[in-house]
């Protein structure tokens, strides 16, 4: 009897933990379009920066990416993409907001949604995620690669200031991520900024036997680099998930770049 008792607050005493585990976990939903999104095989190596940049964190922080090709702010929410991070969002837990590419499409019917609702669609998101008594991250869309002359890109994100307008008059966390990412690609110039992007000659891959030349979308290089950027940007302002890194392997500490 005494043995099965001992067995028994030791069950509980592990159970007890796992839900402390479990209280303690943090989650970061994503919600935005394809060039934050998940890829399936067939569409690699096309990658959404959210990708990478859910292994930057410690164990207790669970990236949670919900963004998926073609979505818009509107079509977002009529899919029940919204409401199942919505009943899944908890005290304590963070959305990063970005949409933008597909909003703006106009010649898309599909996915195409006016200035107006755009801005009230964003409001929603943040105003929803505060009353969950969350954190929303909201950033703007990140640049597309269309160069004027050698080391200057287009502006081609007529809702950017749209999303600008809707930080400062919510007074939540912003990234503007359409300067910082035009900003970074425009440095490097248009041959090192294309290798970045979906930019694969015929016959060199099996899921682009003709070729590709895409400028919207990013690669694996690409998208840890945007991932990156993200990061750099949450170190300026000192935002608490910039302080709940992974611990580096000891025997990287002791390389160089």
């Amino acid at each position: 009897m005494k043995i099965l008792k001992q067995l028994f607050t030791v069950s509980a005493l592990l159970a007890a933990g796992a839900t402390c585990a479990a209280d303690s976990e943090t989650t970061v939903f994503m919600a935005g379009d394809s060039t934050m999104a998940i890829k399936e095989i067939k569409d690699y190596p096309e990658t959404g920066w959210g990708v990478p940049f859910a292994v930057f964190f410690e164990d207790s922080v669970k990236v949670d990416n919900r963004a998926m090709n073609g979505r818009s702010t509107r079509t977002f929410i009529e899919e029940g993409r919204w409401a199942g991070i919505m009943d899944e969002l908890k005290a304590g837990d963070y959305v990063i907001i970005q949409f933008g590419h597909n909003d703006e499409s106009e010649s898309k019917k599909d996915r195409y949604t006016t200035p107006e609702q755009y801005k009230i669609n964003l409001s929603r998101f943040i105003n929803d995620v505060r009353k969950a008594k969350a954190e929303p991250i909201l950033m703007s869309p990140i640049t597309r690669r269309y160069f004027e002359g050698e080391h200057k890109i287009k502006h081609t994100h007529p809702y950017a200031p749209l999303v600008r307008e809707v930080a400062a008059e919510e007074k939540v966390e912003f990234i503007d991520m359409e300067v910082v990412t035009r900003e970074y690609f425009q440095a490097m110039g248009d041959r090192d900024s294309a290798l970045r992007f979906m930019h694969i000659a015929p016959d060199l891959h099996p899921n682009y036997p003709v070729g590709v030349r895409d400028d919207t979308h990013l690669n694996n290089l690409g998208a840890r680099e945007v991932a990156q950027l993200v990061l750099a940007e949450l170190r300026k302002r000192e935002h608490p998930l910039a302080k709940r890194l992974r611990n580096a392997d000891p025997k990287h500490l002791a390389l160089k770049y």
